[in-house]
């Protein structure tokens, strides 16, 4: 009876540790997996008016910190290396961007992020730009973290301020549909991964006792995506309204006849 006591135990074991590494592997490339069919959506449309490139600036932003949090406070491997693949799927986001964009370019006419004009802040023409603004922004924040790091208030702050911008995530791309009237160009399978993913990792915070800052940003998040699906079927009601009053007029005028 111990013995087979034992091996149920050593089973249940081998389960759970199989069941986490499975949900670590789905938080390292969770985040990422969202943005495969707007990247699609792009490629096939050759349009990136439905997506708002700020969305990546908020990620790029959110991870670099998060990484220089990690250095600060030891936490779960697994959300440093989730931070590692989302800065390199925004940077293939903006590099499609910048690619379709330019080749849609009427005017020859090119921004730049040497022209220190901030009308164009984050509108550059030239995907090296983006590259160059995040490496002085990591530069930045490795000067102030290696002067700071001994300080318990600053990495807390830092921690905050990674999950702060990550709460956003979703604004940007809300601000665009209602800046449009329209969510034509934006995947509704993104947004609905957005909303599964926050679910999911705002969960695994909870279990794994992450620090408060994960499951408060988790939280937001899944509120943001709620507006924005929402926002999706106000402005799709709204387009079947404009188009079936003439159908039906139609309709009657050849009933009446």
């Amino acid at each position: 009876m111990d013995e087979e006591v034992v091996l149920q135990e050593e089973d249940l074991e081998g389960s759970w540790t199989l069941l986490s590494w499975l949900a670590s592997c789905l938080m390292v490339f969770g985040g990422a997996l969202p943005y495969v069919p707007q990247y699609q959506e792009i490629q096939r449309s050759s349009n990136t008016e439905g997506f708002s490139t700020r969305v990546c600036l908020v990620l790029l932003i959110a991870n670099i910190l998060r990484i220089f949090f990690w250095i600060g406070k030891q936490f779960e491997l697994t959300l440093l290396l989730q931070s590692v693949v989302m800065i390199l799927t925004m940077f293939a986001m903006l590099h499609l961007c910048c690619t379709v964009q330019n080749t849609n370019r009427v005017s020859t006419k090119q921004h730049r992020l040497s022209d220190l004009d901030f009308r164009y802040f984050w509108k550059w023409s030239a995907f090296e730009d983006y590259l160059l603004f995040c490496f002085g922004f990591t530069v930045l924040c490795a000067v102030v973290t290696l002067l700071l790091l001994d300080s318990a208030v600053f990495v807390e702050m830092l921690g905050s301020l990674a999950v702060m911008f990550e709460a956003m995530l979703g604004l940007p791309q809300l601000l665009q549909n209602f800046h449009n009237h329209s969510t034509k160009g934006m995947s509704v399978k993104m947004v609905l991964l957005w909303t599964a993913g926050d679910v999911f990792k705002t969960t695994y915070f909870v279990m794994n006792e992450s620090p408060a800052q994960f499951w408060v940003c988790g939280s937001v998040q899944i509120l943001i995506d709620v507006a924005i699906l929402l926002q999706h079927l106000s402005y799709q009601s709204r387009n079947m309204d404009i188009h079936f009053p003439p159908l039906m007029k139609a309709e009657s005028q050849i009933k009446g006849k």
